[in-house]
């Protein structure tokens, strides 16, 4: 099956995609960490997303050349955390795929479980006619194009609209291993979803060996509030299989009320 995927990829990558673009040197593919050899210590903001394989090629007509580049994830929740890392948060997102960005020298977007590079090589303002390809690989590429249900659950008012995918240690906490964050003037927020109500409570007796200092709070039965020399005033709380909360809280604003706020979006 995943044979079929990349092959089925790697067809739908021709540089057929408007008049005089022609395949400029051999199609490339890259494995695993073998993502290495190609964009060497940018290949870590990729592994860490899970990152399965890349199929790419170069397509030129006359001095014009543009790289095109289709990263296979584990899944759609993934290459859209990818997107969203890479995308330029002070500008919006375009209804490509899943999402997408374009500048006038490189697009992006994801869909399903993959995350698509259409970057020129020149200098100068590409930005029309690499919208055109993006949204020519969008309509090419089979799948969903619906985002993780996680995206609802923050209030609005965020820093750059959207929350984000962080792949591992959120907050910078080993044991929030993978979970969403969303910027906020009244701080950031975040929630985690761990594979039952019991593996959260366990999250939970290790934050709290943690967090030596922290106090009860009402948010649920399981919540607590601390303050911590690099995060600030923080309050945790879990509600069935997913903690979330509030860290980086400033003076003012009262983090048992945000956490309980975004307490009450989660289902």
């Amino acid at each position: 099956m995943i044979v079929v995927a990349a092959l089925a990829i790697a067809s739908l990558l021709d540089c057929g995609i408007g008049a005089g673009w022609r395949q400029r040197g051999p199609a490339r593919l890259y494995e695993g960490d073998k993502l290495f050899e190609y964009m060497d210590g940018n290949s870590e903001g990729y592994l860490v997303y899970g990152f399965v394989r890349m199929n790419g090629i170069t397509c030129a007509k006359g001095d014009a050349t543009v790289i095109v580049d289709v990263s296979e994830f584990p899944d759609g929740e993934s290459a859209y955390g990818m997107f969203l890392s890479n995308r330029d948060s002070g500008q919006s997102i375009e209804p490509i795929g899943t999402g997408g960005q374009v500048a006038p020298r490189k697009a992006i977007f994801a869909k399903d479980r993959y995350f698509v590079e259409v970057a020129a090589e020149q200098e100068g303002d590409h930005t029309a006619e690499l919208r055109a390809m993006a949204e020519v690989y969008a309509a090419r590429i089979e799948g969903s194009v619906a985002r993780a249900d996680a995206f609802n659950w923050f209030p609005p008012g965020m820093d750059g609209g959207t929350a984000r995918l962080v792949p591992e240690s959120v907050l910078g906490i080993g044991a929030l291993k993978r979970g969403y964050v969303a910027q906020y003037g009244a701080g950031k927020a975040f929630v985690v979803t761990e594979a039952s109500p019991a593996h959260a409570s366990a999250v939970m007796t290790k934050l709290r060996a943690r967090f030596a200092a922290a106090h009860d709070t009402a948010v649920t039965q399981d919540s607590f509030e601390v303050s911590d020399p690099y995060l600030g005033r923080i309050c945790i709380f879990r509600k069935g299989s997913r903690i979330g909360g509030y860290a980086n809280v400033p003076e003012g604003q009262d983090a048992v009320s945000l956490a309980q706020t975004l307490a009450a979006r989660l289902p």
